[in-house]
Parts: C-alpha cells; sequence; structure tokens
C-alpha cells in the first residue's frame, strides 16, 4: 500500500503516526484524571479518534511506533496545574501547526483529508465542552493583575527616586500594594454583585478573590527586587522587567486559553505599564526637588 509513498513520505507519516498515539494517551489520561462526567466523556472520545487515526497511519508504515512519554507527562502536568483548558488547547495548537504537512500528505493519501477535518473539529468540540472555573474568573484576574501593575510599577517608580532607599521602597511599596489588593477586592465584589439584582454572594465572593489574588501576587513579584537589592535603580529596572514578563506570560496564558489576540494586548499593557512607570518617576523627581526633604 506505500509502494508509492518516498522514503520521506514514510518518515512523515511514522511521525503523524507518533504523534498521534502520544495524544491519545495524554486524553485518555486527563479523562481518567477529571470528576466532571461530561468533560471525561468528550476527552475520551477525542482520544478514541486519535486512535483511530493511529490505526489509518499505519496501514501505511506496516509498524507500530511508541508514545512520546516525556510529552505525555509534559502536557499532564501543564492541564493540572494551568488548567484543564489551557493545557489540551495548547495541545491542540501544536496539532495545527502539523496540518500543513497533512494536507501535502494527502495528495496521494486521500483519508489525510478527513483526519485534517476531525483535527480541526477537535478544537471546536473542545471549546464548547469546558467549563472551568479559573477561566470564568478570568475577568477578575485581568482586572487585579493589570491594576496591581500599571498602579505598583508607577508608585515603585515615583518611590524610588523620592525615598531613594531600596528597603524604604519595598515597605512602602509592599504596604501600598497589599492595602490596594483589599481595595480592589472589595471594589471588585461590590460591582460584582451589583451586575445582576439577584447575584449569588458566593459568584461575587469568587470575583473579589481572584481579583484580589491576582493583585497581591503581582505585588510581590514587583517588590521583591528592592528586597533583595540594595541598588535602587537597579531594582526598579528589575522590576520593570518582571513587569513586562507577567505580562507576557499572563497574555500568552489567555490567548491560548480564550482565543484572544495575543500581540495587540501584550503591547497594550506593556505602554501603559511603563507609560505610567515614566510619569510616576517624573513626578518622583519633581516632589523631591520641589519639597526638598531629604530622607
Amino acid at each position: 500500500m506505500n509502494t508509492l509513498l518516498s522514503e520521506h513520505e514514510i518518515n512523515c507519516i511514522k511521525a503523524f503516526q507518533k504523534n498521534e498515539i502520544t495524544e491519545y494517551h495524554i486524553y485518555t489520561k486527563l479523562a481518567d484524571s477529571i470528576k466532571d462526567a461530561h468533560n471525561k466523556e468528550q476527552l475520551r472520545k477525542i482520544a478514541g479518534e486519535e486512535l483511530k487515526h493511529y490505526e489509518i497511519w499505519k496501514k501505511y508504515t506496516y509498524s507500530d511506533v511508541k508514545p512520546d512519554t516525556k510529552l505525555i507527562k509534559k502536557f499532564y502536568w501543564i492541564s493540572k496545574i494551568l488548567g484543564l483548558t489551557f493545557g489540551v488547547k495548547l495541545l491542540e495548537k501544536g496539532e495545527k501547526n502539523a496540518q500543513k504537512t497533512y494536507s501535502e500528505i494527502a495528495v496521494k493519501i486521500p483519508e489525510a483529508k478527513k483526519i485534517i477535518e476531525e483535527e480541526t473539529q477537535h478544537e471546536h468540540m473542545i471549546i464548547d465542552m469546558l467549563d472551568e472555573e479559573k477561566l470564568e474568573y478570568v475577568g477578575s484576574m485581568v482586572l487585579g493583575l493589570n491594576d496591581a501593575l500599571v498602579e505598583l510599577t508607577g508608585a515603585l517608580a515615583g518611590f524610588t527616586f523620592a525615598l531613594q532607599n531600596s528597603g524604604l521602597i519595598a515597605l512602602t511599596g509592599l504596604i501600598t500594594g497589599i492595602s490596594a489588593s483589599f481595595s480592589m477586592a472589595a471594589s471588585e465584589y461590590l460591582s460584582t454583585k451589583a451586575e445582576i439584582e439577584n447575584q449569588e454572594n458566593g459568584h461575587a465572593f469568587k470575583s473579589a478573590l481572584y481579583t484580589g489574588i491576582a493583585y497581591i501576587f503581582t505585588v510581590v513579584f514587583l517588590v521583591l527586587p528592592f528586597f533583595i537589592l540594595s541598588n535602587y535603580f537597579l531594582s526598579l529596572g528589575l522590576t520593570l522587567i518582571i513587569a513586562v514578563l507577567i505580562i507576557f506570560l499572563f497574555n500568552f496564558y489567555i490567548s491560548i486559553a480564550k482565543g484572544y489576540p495575543f500581540k495587540k494586548r501584550f503591547i497594550e499593557m506593556t505602554a501603559i505599564s511603563l507609560g505610567v512607570a515614566a510619569i510616576s518617576f517624573v513626578i518622583g523627581i519633581l516632589i523631591r526637588n520641589t519639597i526638598g526633604i531629604e530622607i
């Protein structure tokens, strides 16, 4: 059956075969690890399709291929730590990148077209099936993260020139950040509760909790350099790098899990955070020079 296939094409098919059996084991392991009956059923359905695709490719290679055990472990733990939606969509994104090669093979293997169609359907099925709490409250996390980045990078930049003492900047920034996190969480609770007249307290409380947690974690990471380094300008530089890294990682996460555009959101959040920091730094210089207080 493979007489018309070149050695290169056979090797490509073996790579597809390995990918399918690996994903079969990933989906099966994830299905076995979750309690939600609907999600479990859908994951097993996708696993079955991956196994079916493996058997189709096997007809052209005449051999069994072992799964990539490292990849199975990798995506299992990514899904457990960062969420099932993120892990599975990241896995499907890899499949999407392989579809171009599938199309090339489909010229000689008509069954490849059906595999491409089924792989494309996976992503839509996953979007419809998964309902994770952490994604339901992603808006609250964005609010807490964004406010912490904008407010605290600005505050720390202002404190850096106004106070010129790493320990004092760290202490002031930490107190400011923690106080602001409670204030932001309380505001989120009240606004969420007011959105729907008969809103349950539990939903509003969880929104506030996610907002507050995102805010506090951001505060800790941004203030940390001032506790570690004695040079306050170096600390500020490291804080700004951490801020950009947090923005990058978070936007990458929601671009995969929620399908939001990565580049636009990343540039926008970075520009706002660094812009506010620059303005606050100038304000710190003006205040210190105007008031003339030495610490």
